[in-house]
């Protein structure tokens, strides 16, 4: 198993604003429940900067911290610590880029520092891989349908 960078390609037919939007601003309309703490995706939030949280609200008040936003580049970047379950040193870093192209936008994600985990670092990253395939498909099909209905 390796410990090199994950990386998950794929094309929404929407331009990259709307994109960009739909991944930080409209993560209910494709993470799924499984995947949060509160069980309720739309208590999601990017503070839009860096060094902004990535942050979980429950309905209860408890706030749940995902991760910190290191670059916050709308609508091409962004690149994030992310430590979703586990602990924050043992966070890994994603970047996501939205390229414009004739049919859209190609988002292209990397998730990387799978080192820093040591002997944990691959069998971890293999797993994640599995699910960012799971992920990035409930991504384009939500954007596809127009389920981020009401972004720009």
């Amino acid at each position: 198993m390796s410990a090199e960078p994950l990386v998950v390609e794929f094309e929404v037919g929407v331009d990259p604003a709307r994109a960009f939007d739909a991944w930080t601003r409209r993560c209910a309309t494709w993470w799924p429940a499984s995947h949060t703490i509160s069980g309720d995706p739309a208590a999601i939030t990017f503070e839009p900067r860096p060094g902004g949280r990535i942050v979980e609200r429950g309905r209860d008040g408890a706030t749940h911290d995902w991760g910190r936003v290191l670059d916050w580049e709308p609508p091409h970047r962004l690149r994030y610590a992310w430590h979703l379950f586990f602990d924050p040193r043992e966070a890994t870093e994603i970047e996501v880029t939205f390229a414009a192209r004739e049919s859209g936008t190609a988002v292209r994600l990397e998730q990387r520092g799978w080192e820093r985990l040591g002997a944990a670092g691959p069998p971890r990253r293999a797993k994640t891989g599995e699910v960012w395939g799971r992920l990035a498909a409930a991504y384009a099909d939500a954007v596809a349908d127009g389920d981020d209905a009401g972004t720009p």
